[in-house]
């Protein structure tokens, strides 16, 4: 499995950035792919997940409303859309596959394979 992050950069507060991730060599039946980030001092998390069987999505409470989660399933690209960007949205963004799972997870320890990372810097 081979998962590539893009579009990363530096954006003002209250701005928008979308994050592609181009994934490749996942053969599993069902599995989620979901958008991490870490930021410095600070634990992974998962922000974001859409499962391949039905494009269920699901996203943490900090980004809920600001944040959408989309996938092309013909490119195998995921991406992310990000609005309202805070300052505390500052992180490393990975993309990450879970393997087996009918329904995508907001839990770190499902993930298997995670790709190199891209960064997000929001400030003025």
């Amino acid at each position: 499995v081979q998962l590539q992050a893009s579009g990363g950069g530096l954006v003002q507060p209250g701005g928008s950035l979308t994050l592609s991730c181009a994934a490749s060599g996942i053969t599993a039946d069902y599995y989620g792919i979901a958008w991490l980030r870490q930021a410095p001092g600070k634990e992974r998390e998962v922000v974001s997940c859409i499962s391949s069987a039905e494009g269920t999505t699901k996203y943490t409470d900090s980004v809920k409303g600001r944040f959408s989660i989309s996938r092309d399933k013909a490119k195998n690209a995921v991406y992310l859309q990000m609005n309202s960007l805070k300052p505390e949205d500052t992180a490393r963004y990975y993309c990450a596959v879970c393997l087996g799972f009918y329904y995508c997870t907001l839990y770190m320890s499902d993930y298997n394979y995670r790709g190199q990372g891209t960064l997000v810097t929001v400030s003025s």
